[in-house]
């Protein structure tokens, strides 16, 4: 899938096809910043495992 054409995390679970973001149409999506908060969840919890891992290796 290209790019530029964001896929639902939440309704793409499980699937084989990725199934496209309806953007300002789903509850989920942050108009604001333009981000899914599944995302961005996602994301969060990323980058705070990464730091604690950081810290627990020194």
């Amino acid at each position: 899938m290209a790019k530029d054409i964001p896929f639902c995390p939440l309704m793409t679970a499980g699937c084989e096809i990725d199934k496209v973001c309806t953007l300002d149409r789903c509850a989920w999506y942050i108009s604001s910043i333009k981000k899914c908060a599944i995302y961005l969840l996602g994301h969060n919890a990323l980058v705070d495992i990464t730091q604690k891992q950081k810290v627990y290796n020194k």
